[in-house]
C-alpha cells in the first residue's frame, strides 16, 4: 500500500503494489476509508425501488413530521393535519395546498432518480426510500380531501334547481317546449 492521503479520508492504493510485487508507482486510485462505506449494489437499488413503488407501502407508515423540500425544512405533519382537519379547503388555502402538493412530487421524483444513479450506501436508500414512502402517504392525504371548490359546485347546484324550477313551471301552465309552440303553430 501507497499509504494514506492526509486530510481528505481516503487511502491510496497503488496498482503495482496492490499486484505484490513491492515497487513503489505513482499511479494510485483511490478508495474510502469510511467505515461501513459500500455504495449500493444494483440488486439493492432494484429491492428499494420495489418497495417503494408497491401499492401497499403506505399502509400503516407515517407522514414525516419534518422534510426538506428544495432547501427548506418544512413540517410536513402539521401541515397535513391542518387541512385534513378541515372538511373543505378554504378559497384562500387551495394554491398553498396545490403548491404543496407540486413540491412534494418533485421531491419524490429526485429521491426517488437518487435511489436509482446516485452515489449512496445502503442505510442511505434506506432512508431515502423511507422518505418517499412518508411522501406518499402526505401526497394521499392531500390528495382526498374533498371538494376544493364548494362556490363552484354551490353555482352548479343553483342553475340545475333554478333549471328543473323552469321546467316544473312550464309543465304546471302547460307550456311544455315540444317545440310547436316557437314554430308558430
Amino acid at each position: 500500500m501507497c499509504g494514506t492521503a492526509k486530510g481528505f479520508g481516503v487511502q491510496a492504493v497503488s496498482s503495482v503494489c496492490a499486484r505484490g510485487d513491492g515497487l513503489e508507482s505513482s499511479d494510485c486510485t483511490f478508495l474510502p476509508t469510511q467505515p461501513g462505506y459500500r455504495t449500493v449494489q444494483a440488486y439493492e437499488r432494484k429491492q428499494l425501488l420495489e418497495r417503494v413503488e408497491r401499492e401497499s407501502a403506505t399502509v400503516g407508515a407515517d407522514i414525516p413530521e419534518t422534510i426538506t423540500v428544495q432547501g427548506k425544512d418544512i413540517d410536513l405533519r402539521t401541515f397535513v393535519f391542518e387541512i385534513k382537519r378541515r372538511e373543505t379547503v378554504p378559497a384562500g388555502e387551495r394554491d398553498r395546498v396545490e403548491q404543496a402538493k407540486r413540491n412534494l412530487r418533485r421531491e419524490r421524483t429526485e429521491r426517488i432518480e437518487l435511489i436509482e444513479e446516485g452515489d449512496i450506501t445502503r442505510e442511505e436508500g434506506e432512508e431515502l426510500a423511507g422518505s418517499i414512502i412518508g411522501i406518499d402517504r402526505a401526497l394521499n392525504a392531500l390528495e382526498s380531501l374533498g371538494p376544493t371548490d364548494l362556490e363552484r359546485e354551490q353555482q352548479a347546484q343553483q342553475a340545475a334547481d333554478r333549471k328543473r324550477w323552469m321546467s316544473f313551471l312550464q309543465k304546471a301552465l302547460g307550456r311544455e317546449d315540444d317545440g310547436a309552440s316557437r314554430r308558430g303553430r
